[in-house]
């Protein structure tokens, strides 16, 4: 266990997959491609289980693996301090009330909820606490920075991926002690894109049964080609400005404290940019290194 350097824990939608494949691209890191969840949900699996999903000579490399489940999971924090006392946290954060909308837009089209967005993002009357929860952030950090210290987390944002992703990286790359002479290499574009075309939600839901027995035939050309017949681009309904302020109501006093545990100004993400532009786009990650 004292070989695993890093995790990325999360959050959620926050492009954190970007991350970990740019970080993969670096032939000096050990990553598994799936997210583990062992701090989380398979810790009855044992440290040998945990250890065999990493790659070989993962001891002789710069390891870590992400999870998403880490930040949201409350026993999460005490497991990994427990297993990994000086491992390196990496949190990358992106607008909660964007991040809402993001995870339900993908649990639509995996065709797993409805198109009333108001149902399940309304903070009164979500149908899925999932999708108000897990952008507590104030609340979910705050059990990391009481088992690990300050210099062991680095919190970035989701929006500097957007607008600066080579010095995002390289900010990354820095604190896990990567050496900046190393050509920093990170995915173009995003990992997961809401408007590629993939089969409508009803179909999703109708084949679900069979997703294990076609998982293994994914890479075939006939396979794809049959995909591509019947794939489109997926139409989502619209976010209420009316659902929208209440999350945003509803996340101010995390927001706030948020900003007290990182030494942040994070005011940016409870105020509506002018266009479509997020304000908390300025945020750049280099600056949350040197206030961090």
């Amino acid at each position: 266990m004292k070989d695993i350097d890093f995790l990325i824990i999360g959050a959620t939608k926050s492009a954190t997959t970007w991350l970990q494949r740019s970080l993969q691209a670096d032939p000096l890191v050990s990553m598994p491609s799936p997210e583990l969840h062992y701090f989380s949900r398979e810790f009855s699996k044992g440290d040998d289980w945990y250890l065999s999903q990493f790659p070989p000579r993962a001891d002789t490399l710069t390891a870590g693996e992400k999870s998403n489940s880490y930040l949201e999971d409350p026993e999460a924090a005490d497991r990994i301090a427990s297993k990994l006392p000086d491992v390196k946290l990496v949190v990358q954060l992106r607008n909660p009330v964007e991040r809402a909308y993001s995870d339900y837009c993908m649990w639509y089209r995996r065709g797993e909820v409805g198109r009333d967005v108001e149902s399940y993002l309304d903070p009164r009357s979500s149908r899925n606490a999932r999708f108000v929860s897990l952008g507590l952030y104030g609340r979910q950090l705050r059990a990391f920075y009481d088992r690990f210290p300050s210099d062991h987390i680095l919190v970035t944002f989701y929006e500097a991926v957007l607008t600066e992703p080579e010095q995002h990286l390289a900010t990354v790359r820095s604190f896990l002690g990567l050496p900046a002479e190393q050509s920093v290499s990170f995915i173009p574009g995003k990992v997961k894109d809401k408007s590629t075309p993939m089969l409508r939600p009803g179909l999703r839901r109708l084949f679900r049964p069979a997703k294990s027995v076609v998982a293994p035939f994914r890479d075939n050309p006939f396979f794809r080609k049959v995909h591509a017949a019947f794939a489109t681009e997926i139409r989502y309904s619209p976010f209420p400005d009316s659902v929208r302020q209440r999350l945003t109501d509803h996340y101010a006093p995390d927001v706030e404290e948020l900003g007290r545990l990182i030494g942040r100004d994070l005011t940016a993400w409870l105020h509506r940019p002018a266009g479509r532009r997020t304000v908390a786009s300025r945020i750049s990650s280099a600056e949350v290194l040197r206030e961090t």
